[in-house]
């Protein structure tokens, strides 16, 4: 098999944690008990030392195809040998309650064709490979356990199954074969923090389980009103969404995976699984736009409980990131014996960000609740005071420098989207309390605004470049900007924002593929280069659509859908290559995938009505 590359999985999990699992039939991702614990498999980041749980055919010479069982999020590995077809059908019980620490991956190997001898290679590596593990094998399973922290691989077998499976341990490790004939199905259960010792189950029990998580994720499906035409692509990225959701908190996480770089061997390798306030805002109006009323109340739920903590100390009443249980502590470290995806280094464990101003989540936060208000979603009137604070907030701390939306390492600026986004806060703000005759301060929130709106249209728009640019002191461009008409800022077709566009796409557009920015021309802090930024280039077929360029808008779309992985999943930027980079799969591009498809739909429907009048 050739190196494995981050496109190369599907992604299972149950609502509280999540599994990577490549077409070679590998977990060489997963956290447990949540998605920004410690990993237990993570080859991903280390191919030697980081762990995996693979299932493959035990002789070479096979190729593989992976897909989802239709309408869930159930993964299927398939193997084609010279003996046979075989399968392992992986997913994780949906957890829709509490937090927990026990949680159960199942993997079901199936032959459906001929005769296969599948090889299982179990090689946990508790905390990032820091701690030493200890493995007791019994007769219906095995024991793994470190520092506290225990796994047991429960067995799936019939009373007469002694003569197909083999097992042995190395160092701690077990490598089980199991030979299958057509019809036959057996696999494994993989539980944390188990109530006792491994125990033996029966092909029926995990039949029971697989019927139960596709029943779960097709009734939820169903609840989509999503008619448009990117049924499945939509559904996935749904699907996708609701996968990296934390549902004690409602939190979602902006990916499940850490250190994944944004350029191969590079140092911009972050760690994504934590809960921005930017992702929780976009996600209501994505949400509600599908029909999805329960997950966008939740999202908000978890924004307002963050709003009434004002939890951000200097940097203002909001952290920009938060841990999944809405916890704030986020300190970054290195893993210095890992060598990195593909020799990307350094590793980073949390995230410094977190203590970074970004002015722009205020506008984003105050826009999903202006949206989540219109779609019926009342505001309590100890979450308007909470509200009104921000405001205040806002309207005295506007004028600040930042690091913005990109997180950039290279000091502070005045962002010109940063600024755009506090013109928004305030106004949604001022609406909110006008539509329900709300108490505040809607004179000197009105002022500020307008102040905004001023200076942005004098410091923000740049004469010789004849657009906006990312900051007051540059004449770079910016995709942020690409917010713009969506905000209410300018008309989609005001010249001044069509003459933007246009410049856009001579400095940051690459055959319909759009840069965040030109780190050369505005450095950021950092060593190296990136991809171009997937959730820049929906935004940008959004921003098309929205101006009546709409032939160009449905060819960007069009040709950024083929972009996806396998599976319909997309990571957070595409290398010069075309290859998936960055983080995987990222919750913020397929939010853009939601929201430019929505708007896309509106607007061929829009076109297609004159017509047939």
């Amino acid at each position: 098999m050739t190196e494995t590359t981050i496109a190369d999985h599907g992604v299972v999990g149950d609502l509280q944690t999540a599994a990577l699992i490549s077409t070679d039939g590998a977990v060489d991702w997963f956290c447990c008990p949540r998605f920004d614990s410690p990993s237990v498999f993570g080859a991903l980041l280390d191919e030697a030392d980081g762990g995996r749980f693979q299932v493959r055919p035990a002789a070479l010479g096979y190729h593989t195809k992976q897909v989802y069982h239709p309408d869930s999020a159930v993964l299927i590995t398939r193997f084609f040998t010279a003996t046979g077809v075989g399968e392992v059908v992986d997913f994780m019980p949906p957890l829709t309650g509490a937090a927990t620490t026990r949680h159960r991956l199942v993997r079901m190997l199936r032959c459906v064709r001929g005769r296969l001898r599948f090889q299982v290679d179990i090689a946990p590596r508790f905390d990032y490979g820091r701690q030493a593990h200890e493995t007791e094998p019994t007769g219906q399973g095995v024991l793994f356990s470190a520092n506290g922290s225990r796994l047991a691989l429960h067995a799936v077998r019939e009373p007469d199954d002694d003569r197909l499976a083999e097992a042995e341990v190395a160092d701690g490790d077990v490598r089980i074969t199991v030979e299958l004939t057509a019809g036959q199905v057996r696999g494994m259960v993989l539980e944390s923090d188990p109530d006792g010792p491994p125990r033996e189950l029966r092909a029926a029990e995990i039949g029971e389980l697989f019927d139960r998580t596709v029943g779960f994720w097709r009734s939820w499906l169903a609840r989509s009103d999503y008619r448009g035409r990117w049924r499945e692509a939509v559904s996935r990225s749904a699907i996708t969404l609701k996968l990296m959701t934390y549902a004690p908190t409602g939190g979602l996480v902006a990916a499940p995976t850490m250190g994944l770089p944004e350029q191969i061997g590079g140092e911009r390798n972050w760690d994504y699984r934590y809960t921005w306030v930017r992702d929780a805002s976009f996600s209501v109006g994505s949400l509600l736009g599908l029909g999805f009323v329960d997950e966008a109340r939740a999202f908000g739920g978890w924004l307002g409980d963050r709003v009434r903590e004002r939890a951000g100390g200097p940097s203002g009443p909001l952290k920009i990131m938060y841990r999944v249980d809405g916890t704030s502590e986020l300190k970054e470290e290195v893993l210095p014996l890992w060598s990195g995806y593909h020799g990307s280094r350094p590793v980073r464990v949390g995230n410094d960000a977190a203590d970074q101003l970004q002015l722009d989540i205020y506008g984003e936060a105050l826009e999903s609740i202006f949206i989540a208000d219109r779609a019926g979603m009342g505001i309590p009137l100890r979450g308007w005071q909470a509200i009104t604070e921000v405001l205040d907030w806002v309207g005295r701390n506007w004028q600040q420098d930042e690091e913005g939306i990109w997180e950039t390492r290279g000091g502070r600026r005045p962002f010109t989207y940063g600024r755009l986004m506090c013109w928004v806060a305030l106004d949604r703000g001022i609406r909110l309390a006008a539509e329900h005759g709300l108490p505040g301060g809607v004179a000197r929130w009105t002022g500020e605004r307008d102040r905004i709106h001023e200076e942005i249209l004098e410091r923000g728009w740049h004469p010789g470049r004849h657009a906006f640019v990312q900051h007051y002191d540059t004449e770079v461009l910016d995709s942020a900007l690409l917010r713009m008409p969506k905000a209410g800022f300018v008309a989609p077709d005001d010249p001044q924002w069509l003459s933007t566009l246009d410049e856009m796409r001579q400095e940051l557009v690459t055959d319909s593929l759009v840069y965040r920015y030109d780190p050369a021309a505005s450095p950021d802090g950092l060593q190296g280069e990136e991809g171009t930024f997937s959730l820049c280039t929906f935004a940008y077929a959004e921003a098309l659509a929205r101006a009546g360029r709409l032939d160009e808008a449905w060819q960007t779309f069009s040709k950024m859908l083929t972009y996806a992985n396998h599976v319909g999943l997309y990571s957070e930027e595409i290398a010069l290559t075309g290859e998936q980079v960055g983080n995987f799969p990222q919750a913020f591009t397929h939010l853009a995938l939601i929201e430019a498809a929505l708007s896309l739909d509106r607007a061929l429907d829009e076109r297609v009505r004159p017509a047939r009048r």
